[in-house]
């Protein structure tokens, strides 16, 4: 009869653990942004879109070997964090000469071009990734999510949240400045 009530308590015990580690990871202070990215340090995944801007021609990876830097950017006009982020990506591209790539993620093309058009397009080419497959390949678990491409193809840092004044002083223009 004891060990009947040792097998009702199994379930609430489990429960009490499962639950308990739960709260811990609430609570630990572990930031989301620091798991890192598996293409750091690795050739920038394949970039294939159409664009966005009507009788432009489709992105593609000559964006990526230009020989310079640049930032792929995906957005969309739905995103909140996306529209805070628009101003200093103007800036990056007007005052600091950054080559931003945008891609529309999971937006209907017509509310992409609206929305640039509304806030501003800081971006050389835009393109869109209507159906998300694009950015699979990216690794991309939501936006805005950014990426430093260097002048060889090679991702050099990447970003899973707006990016900050901070993150473009300390660590966006130093590595464009040195070449890399």
């Amino acid at each position: 009869m004891r060990s009947n009530r040792a097998l009702y308590l199994l379930p609430l015990m489990t429960l009490a653990i499962v639950a308990g580690f739960l709260g811990w990871s609430l609570v630990s202070g572990r930031d989301p942004a620091s798991i890192g990215s598996a293409l750091v340090g690795r050739p920038a995944p394949r970039l294939a879109a159409p664009s966005l801007r009507p009788g432009e021609p489709a992105l593609g990876e000559a964006l990526l070997h230009s020989g310079k830097p640049v930032l792929v950017n995906f957005f969309a006009s739905w995103c909140t964090p996306c529209l805070a982020e628009q101003p200093l990506l103007e800036r990056l591209a007007k005052k600091d000469g950054v080559t931003l790539i945008g891609i529309a993620w999971k937006n209907k093309p017509e509310e992409a071009r609206a929305w640039l058009q509304r806030l501003g397009d800081p971006f050389a080419a835009v393109g869109y990734d209507l159906d998300g497959k694009m950015a699979v390949d990216w690794g991309l678990s939501g936006v805005p999510e950014t990426f430093l491409i260097d002048a060889q193809g090679v991702v050099r840092l990447h970003f899973r949240a707006p990016i900050l004044e901070k993150d473009v002083e300390d660590r966006i223009l130093p590595l464009l400045k040195a070449g890399s």
